[in-house]
């Protein structure tokens, strides 16, 4: 694929960055600002820039370490991932598009000033010249920014000096005219003013030398445009009265009008003219690089992504570009184009300042020659201001930002999705901090106090069965010089009185103790034997494991019988409200494992989950598989950072450690790379099969079927499922970072 040609040089980045701000920002919205703050749209406009700054900072930042064509959609493709990258990339190619229409349309009443023309006609025609003008080539396109801008920065200084001296303090009182709440509305409506200030960054890939011309570029321009902006805005205040230039088509004129006279006005004219011009033209120039980048990562057509031989633009993304701004100039009202052009930049600039954060925490390649200083705070400072003057947009700026951003998600899902495999710096993040808040509370897990462990019986099992349940107890509490505590919970018909109950022995229940007591005597641990007669047995378990203190209550249950999922199952009571945890046994036999399967739903092993493997692989001598979902499609960053944490979780295991990659199902795969420490690769190398397996069980019913994978095939082997107590349940949110990150 070709490459962009890098020709454009400092005063030429420096054109299209001011070019594109002044335009509407000082031609057409200055009277809607007056009309809404007064004479405190002077401050406003110097809030606004100031608000503007921690995304130009950020953005000056990431663009000398990642200088290629995309800008805003590249930054927070790479740092936030292929979403909200399509978001940003979507959102922000139409709302440089919308602010060329706006920009465009807004002219036009100051050439009616001479000559009486209809403002559509016009603004198309004059939309297809600057087209045509990017078509050629973006050399041809800066020079022609470098004239525009340099006469029309004449005009407007004439306009400037030969107007200061007409200022009458008078024109500034009272000067909160619409209080707090205006001058804060004025300063969201004027922030689309600043908005080209970061478009130098979606060509930086045609920026030579842009280590130093594109901090320049960013950061020159902005400081050079807000005074400008607040020097032409409070002249315009000073020279007129009140309610002269608020609501005006053309105010900078009508200013003029008051101070320079006709000759002053022709020339505020030409210069209104060229810079609502040069900003269109530079909209153009920048918006088309959007679906050039994005087409490039796949996230869009790949045709997108075609470069002219001839000319060495990418063409079709210009004529779409161009397609879009002459749509939005026929028909689409100006006012809407504007207020959701504002407000979409004003979220676009809050990504960024949250990007730059993710790349710096983040473990990829990033090396910028350029770093934002009051490294976090400035960025902490753009986004509470930014979401505080997003309040002020009003419903319908917020709400067709909403249809962009759905419209976007939308799309991604439906075509990007299946065609890309990254992710963005923020996910590795989130991911390394998830991984590490695990492994502390596993390492805290497998440090437990001594305790006990319930045996709970509620039925006459055999001698077999009841001493696999034993034997397993025993294993989880000989570490921690626990106890045993073996209990058949009886229940009797409510019509039975318990004291009836408790005095007859019945000759299941002899057997019952004499078969324990023998069985006690292998187990080299203290054990304690009892019965309990109640009228509703899950409730007595749960009352006496709250009674006794116990750690962990281990019963016997089948995972998929038909009664159990249909139904519901009183244990399913009892994992709810025990106060302990509470282990699941599919008992199909127990004498010393040689091999533990540890499975994995797809996030991090639970902590319990870990210790109770990690007890019965080190009583038994046990090798514990790692059983661990693969990704049919997966980041290299998300394999590599998966693999650290199974390497730290092996290294806090006293037994070797194999891991294996499955599908949900339990089914092997490829096996994965030979990890450190003494984990040891899986596959076709001969390991033994497991002959018990560990798994975690879902939080509970409902939360389970949002963010639990249930394994659907059961083991031929005995099967623990770990419900940990409540208490050491991750929340909501932690847990679906889990499932999305891991």
């Amino acid at each position: 694929m070709k490459s962009l040609e890098r020709d454009l040089g400092l005063p030429t980045v420096l054109a299209i960055s001011i070019g594109a701000m002044i335009g509407s920002g000082i031609f057409i919205l200055p009277a809607l600002a007056l009309d809404t703050a007064g004479p405190s749209v002077v401050l406003a406009y110097l809030l606004a820039g100031v608000l503007v700054l921690p995304a130009a900072l950020s953005k000056s930042e990431m663009a000398t370490a990642m200088p290629e064509a995309g800008g805003t959609y590249l930054y927070i493709e790479r740092g936030m991932g292929p979403l909200l990258g399509t978001i940003a990339g979507v959102g922000t190619w139409f709302s440089l598009a919308f602010k060329g229409g706006l920009a465009l349309v807004g002219g036009v009443p100051y050439l009616l000033i001479a000559f009486d023309l209809p403002v559509k006609p016009v603004a198309l025609a004059l939309a297809a010249v600057l087209i045509l003008v990017n078509l050629l080539g973006a050399k041809q396109t800066g020079r022609l920014q470098v004239i525009i801008v340099t006469v029309m920065l004449a005009a407007l200084g004439w306009f400037v000096l030969g107007s200061a001296s007409s200022v009458q303090q008078s024109n500034f009182e009272p000067f909160f005219t619409g209080g707090g709440g205006g001058l804060l509305a004025a300063t969201g409506l004027v922030f689309v003013s600043y908005a080209g200030v970061t478009k130098v960054a979606s060509i930086a890939e045609e920026v030579e030398d842009p280590d130093r011309n594109i901090p320049l570029g960013i950061l020159g321009s902005l400081g050079f445009t807000t005074l400008l902006y607040v020097l032409i805005v409070a002249i315009m205040v000073g020279v007129t009265d009140a309610g002269v230039v608020a609501d005006s088509n053309v105010p900078v004129a009508d200013a003029a009008r008051a101070t320079v006279g006709t000759v002053g006005v022709g020339a505020v004219v030409v210069a209104a003219v060229l810079a609502l011009v040069s900003t269109a033209n530079a909209g153009i120039l920048s918006s088309s690089r959007y679906p050039f980048a994005m087409a490039r990562d796949g996230l869009v057509p790949e045709g997108l992504a075609a470069v002219s031989e001839r000319f060495g633009t990418p063409s079709i993304s210009i004529t779409l570009t161009g397609a879009v701004l002459l749509a939005l100039i026929a028909f689409v009202p100006i006012r809407d184009i504007a207020k959701l052009a504002s407000a979409f930049q004003i979220l676009v600039f809050i990504l960024i300042n949250l990007t730059i954060v993710a790349f710096r925490k983040g473990e990829m390649e990033y090396d910028p020659s350029f770093e934002s200083p009051l490294y976090p705070w400035t960025q902490v400072f753009g986004v509470v201001g930014g979401l505080v003057l997003i309040t002020q947009m009003g419903e319908t700026a917020i709400l067709g930002s909403v249809v962009i951003t759905v419209a976007s998600v939308g799309w991604y899902f439906v075509y990007a999705r299946p065609r890309v495999q990254r992710e963005g710096a923020a996910t590795d993040v989130v991911r390394r901090r998830v991984g590490q808040n695990v492994l502390t509370e596993t390492e805290s897990a497998l440090e437990a106090e001594p305790y006990e462990v319930l045996v709970a019986f509620t039925s006459e099992v055999s001698r077999e069965r009841e001493e696999s349940l034993l034997r397993m107890a025993a294993d989880l509490v000989r570490p921690h010089d626990g106890r045993v505590v073996v209990v058949w919970f009886e229940e009797v018909p409510d019509q039975a009185p318990l004291e009836t109950a408790t005095e007859v022995q019945s000759p299941a229940e002899v057997r019952f103790e004499e078969q324990t007591s023998d069985l006690a005597v292998d187990l080299d641990v203290d054990v304690d034997v009892g019965e309990i007669v109640s009228h509703d047995t899950k409730h007595a378990i749960v009352n006496f494991a709250a009674h006794r203190g116990v750690s962990a209550i281990v019963t016997e249950h089948e995972r998929l019988r038909l009664r159990s999922r249909l139904l519901g199952d009183p244990i399913d009571w009892v994992v709810r409200h025990a106060p302990c945890d509470v282990l699941l046994v599919d008992n199909k036999g127990y004498d010393r494992p040689r091999v533990v399967e540890l499975v994995s739903d797809g996030g991090p092993f639970n902590p319990d989950q870990v210790a109770v493997t990690d007890a019965i692989a080190t009583e038994n001598d046990s090798e514990v598989l790692l059983q661990y979902p693969a990704a049919a499609r997966s980041a290299e960053q998300r394999e590599r950072t998966v693999e650290e944490y199974r390497t730290q979780l092996a290294d806090l295991l006293s037994v070797p450690v194999r891991v294996v990659s499955s599908g949900l199902d339990g089914d092997e795969s490829s096996p994965s790379a030979e990890v450190e420490d003494g984990v040891s690769p899986s596959g076709t190398d001969g390991g033994e099969s497991p002959d018990l397996r560990v798994r975690r069980g879902a939080d509970h019913r409902f939360r389970g079927a949002l963010f639990d994978r249930e394994q659907t095939t059961p083991a031929d082997y005995t099967e623990i499922t770990v419900h940990p107590h409540e208490s050491r349940q991750p929340g909501l949110v932690r847990r679906f970072l889990e499932r999305v990150v891991f």
